[in-house]
């Protein structure tokens, strides 16, 4: 019975601890707005991979006999799909650059047309790019309401959250401002440098492609051989029963995911610094105060 009551004791133990670790990678940088960080903390995909994690480990625990199995297990089911299956993040990158790239144009065509500045921010809402049309909804909706129009940008900039809709919302603060001359060729260079940018991102996508096929084929032998030694030979895995085969099962797991973590890092696509960031921003100054 006592064995029986600290096996479950160390299970539930196990589990918080996946729990609280896997909450903590999940968890969204603070200068994401509020909408993303429930979306990040509460999304779809994300309730789906912890609850294979979860089971994953309670499943493969019992039937090895493997506490750090278990952990390894719950792991991979978190981690796996999203560095090895597609790559939806880089996928939604380039769409929307592409999208700010588009809706620049038609903000430049517009304000050609000796529209303003509100006006051709409203013109464009019905035809906006699908991945950004919400947030130039909530943009007009800014405007509309009467706030400051540069607020309202860097709002628009930080919901978008790409360096180049940080460009766009500067130069056409600069615009309302300061009158910026020659607005439409900067808008116009803005929209073909986030064209460029786009392109060299997919670029560098079919290159990570072949890395990515490689590290599946290599994670599938080494998974399939050591299913095919459980079954066929599980003397040649007795050693792993005993405490210190634990600790060995436990370093190699962690040079696994030392590896995998690694991988994930250098597949993510660098965006570069966003000039709007809100950590990028001068503090308010106080009143009397020269900034």
């Amino acid at each position: 019975m006592i064995p029986l009551i600290a096996t479950i004791a160390g299970g539930a133990a196990v589990g918080a601890g996946v729990w609280l670790f896997l909450a903590a990678l999940a968890a969204p940088r603070p200068d994401r707005p509020a909408r993303r960080r429930r979306a990040v903390a509460f999304g779809r995909d994300h309730l789906l991979r912890l609850a294979l994690a979860v089971v994953g480990g309670l499943v493969v625990w019992p039937l090895t006999g493997w506490p750090v199995a278990g952990l390894l297990v719950a792991a991979g089911c978190w981690w796996l799909p999203a560095v090895l299956g597609p790559d939806r993040r880089h996928r939604a990158q380039v769409e929307r650059i592409e999208a700010v790239a588009a809706w620049t144009e038609m903000l430049r065509d517009l304000m050609a047309g000796a529209s303003g500045l509100h006006q051709a921010i409203a013109a464009t809402l019905p035809i906006a790019p699908a991945p950004i049309q919400a947030d130039v909804a909530r943009l007009a909706e800014r405007l509309r309401a009467g706030g400051p129009p540069r607020e309202a940008l860097v709002a628009f900039a930080d919901d978008v959250d790409n360096p180049t809709a940080d460009l766009v919302a500067a130069a056409l603060s600069m615009a309302v401002t300061r009158h910026a001359a020659d607005l439409g060729t900067l808008l116009g260079s803005l929209a073909e440098a986030a064209r460029d940018q786009a392109a060299m991102l997919v670029r560098a996508a079919a290159n990570r492609a072949r890395v990515r096929t490689s590290t599946r084929i290599i994670i599938a032998v080494t998974v399939g051989m050591a299913l095919v030694l459980m079954l066929l030979s599980p003397d040649y895995l007795a050693p792993f029963d005993g405490f210190l085969g634990q600790l060995v099962l436990a370093a190699i797991g962690a040079l696994w995911a030392g590896a995998l973590f690694w991988l994930s890092h250098l597949s993510r696509p660098k965006l570069g610094p966003r000039v709007l960031a809100p950590e990028a921003r001068p503090e308010p100054q106080p009143e009397g105060v020269p900034a």
